[in-house]
């Protein structure tokens, strides 16, 4: 799916570890979201075969799109322009529609091995890895870019933009930090909406939306019309279908049942858990993992964001359980006081 202005979109961001696979899988369920990026596949000195593409991105075997038809696109991390052009050109012949450059990514072992938001320093570099990989994809698959604001400054977001762009970016998206802030808050969108004046190509808006007020304080700061959220919608999968409705998206006839109100209401969760079991479990077994603690941790991963959510709230309590225990049973009876009888564990 490709950004065009006029037509607003919003993102499923690509969090490494995070939103891999089965979380793109139960996120698309709940609707809302235009499209979602994959976590990045890096490129170092080798180029990753077929089978890596396969193996973390199985939507590439689908149309490259999840059960639910939510297109994804295949988002790739390095730093030598050939590498990242031959590499986009083989996820483009596994299945890719399009390609993603990640210039965001703050980790250190990333940023030491050059790739991710270590490339914020160099803008010509920038320019040559996106023109590189623009210039060996086939013209009717787009390339976009992810930059953070800076590396240390948020006024290097200018010359960096400009640059993706130059090289051939069909939009870009902002994360509104510089690395050494991390996720530090606060975010910054007033840059953001700078670049969105002054450049001639869709820029996303992203950093630091977890709720529908501060979706329409980005907007009004920004300008933007395309927005991208991931930490927002793991602590509340809701939160997606009502950024869509605000910007006029459409939603499937599932999405609009999806409204109950999953504050301060653990119960409201336990379907959403077993289901998100069932995705991880389906995933794991495809791909041959077999370490029985995979799917709980992974749910831990995600109710940490969750409880970031609540933590102040009354249900806090219950949401923080889920650390401390094991099975799937017990994360259900951390939510409510009894297994539901129809419960798939």
């Amino acid at each position: 799916m490709k950004i065009t202005q006029g037509t607003p979109a919003l993102i499923l961001a690509p969090m490494e570890g995070v939103t891999d696979a089965p979380m793109r899988a139960f996120l698309s369920e709940r609707g809302g979201f235009s499209f979602c990026v994959s976590e990045f596949l890096r490129v170092s000195q080798d180029i990753p075969p077929p089978k890596t593409f396969y193996k973390h991105i199985p939507e590439l075997l689908t149309d490259a799109k999840t059960a639910t038809g939510l297109p994804v696109h295949v988002q790739l991390l390095g730093g030598d322009p050939e590498k990242m052009a031959q590499t986009a050109l083989i996820a483009i012949k596994c299945g890719a529609q399009a390609i993603d450059i990640n210039f965001g990514c703050p980790a250190p072992t990333v940023n030491r091995h050059d790739g991710g938001a270590t490339l914020l320093k160099f803008p010509d570099r920038i320019y040559e890895i996106v023109k590189a990989v623009r210039t060996a994809v086939p013209q009717e698959f787009p390339v976009s870019a992810k930059l953070r604001l800076g590396w240390d400054s948020i006024d290097d977001i200018d010359r960096n933009a400009e640059s993706a762009a130059k090289g051939g970016a069909a939009w870009i998206t902002i994360h509104g930090r510089t690395k050494f802030q991390g996720y530090t808050p606060p975010a910054y969108w007033g840059p953001i909406g700078r670049v969105h004046k002054a450049l001639g190509i869709p820029v996303v808006a992203n950093g630091e939306i977890w709720t529908l007020d501060d979706f329409k304080r980005c907007r009004e700061q920004t300008g933007a019309e395309h927005f991208m959220i991931g930490r927002g919608a793991l602590a509340d999968p809701s939160l997606q279908y009502q950024i869509a409705r605000e910007l006029g998206i459409p939603l499937h006839e599932k999405a609009a049942r999806l409204d109950e109100d999953l504050s301060n209401t653990p119960q409201n969760w336990i379907p959403l858990l077993v289901r998100f079991a069932e995705l991880t479990s389906a995933h794991f077994e495809r791909i041959g993992k077999t370490e029985k603690t995979y799917v709980s941790r992974r749910i831990k991963q995600w109710f940490r964001f969750v409880h970031l959510r609540f933590a102040d709230s009354p249900s806090g309590a219950a949401f923080e359980k889920i650390k401390r225990v094991d099975t799937l049973q017990e994360m259900i009876e951390a939510l409510q006081d009894r297994v539901p009888a129809n419960a798939e564990l």
